[in-house]
């Protein structure tokens, strides 16, 4: 590529990389306002990360066209597609992240006697834990840090362990207190979205391995 053409790209590349750390720090606080939200029964801050997500929405459809016009005006090869490409995957997975945590947000006027559920000590926790991972692989993104991006791939198991203990407690408390039932199955939700922000937050991480190695990371059950 001719220099000006070079320094062009270098500029996409940066402009996608500002994009993604904007839409992942916006994630970051959604979920963090959305569990606090819950644990508080905060409607009003509930219904502003429901409000807000639309930012990360926008935030991705600029990447979108952004990704689209390097692919066709750049031809990048090699290293380069790699690196757009990941951008293009990695902004569509931080949208799904955000509207989870705009999920969670929804149902915090649908959880009744909040002092009756010890999940909800819980949850933060559980969400402290998976934010860490988001920020991660974002760092690690922004980095292009292959081993960070591993460490957050390890890091999945605990969020899937604190869901399990939380999941287990809600059964046994529905069964136990019936009329908590539509309560609790509320709790139930939250739980899983915060599991799937840990999974999305993996998927991350293997992608920005690959943008960084060339190849993804092993699998550890193999």
């Amino acid at each position: 590529m001719a220099e000006h053409t070079v320094k062009a790209f270098d500029e996409d590349i940066t402009r996608l990389r500002g994009l993604i750390a904007e839409m992942g720090g916006l994630a970051e606080v959604a979920l963090q306002d959305a569990l606090d939200a819950m644990v508080r029964g905060d409607e009003d801050l509930g219904e502003k990360v429901v409000k807000n997500d639309k930012k990360i929405d926008a935030l991705e459809s600029e990447v979108d066209k952004l990704a689209v016009r390097v692919i066709a005006l750049r031809a990048p090869m090699a290293d380069d597609l790699r690196e757009v490409i990941a951008a293009l995957k990695i902004a569509g997975v931080v949208e799904r992240i955000g509207d989870y945590s705009k999920n969670i947000a929804r149902r915090v006027g649908q959880v009744e006697d909040r002092k009756r559920f010890e999940p909800l000590t819980l949850l933060p926790a559980m969400g402290e834990l998976a934010g860490e991972m988001v920020h991660d692989v974002l760092t690690a993104y922004a980095a292009r840090d292959p081993d960070l991006a591993r460490e957050v791939i390890a890091a999945d198991n605990k969020v899937d362990a604190f869901y399990d203990s939380i999941f287990r407690n809600l059964v046994s408390h529905m069964v136990e207190n019936p009329a908590t039932i539509s309560s609790a199955a509320q709790l139930l939700f939250v739980a899983r979205n915060i599991e799937r922000i840990g999974d999305h937050a993996t998927n991350v991480a293997e992608m920005v391995h690959y943008a960084a190695t060339g190849t993804y990371p092993p699998d550890e059950d193999d």
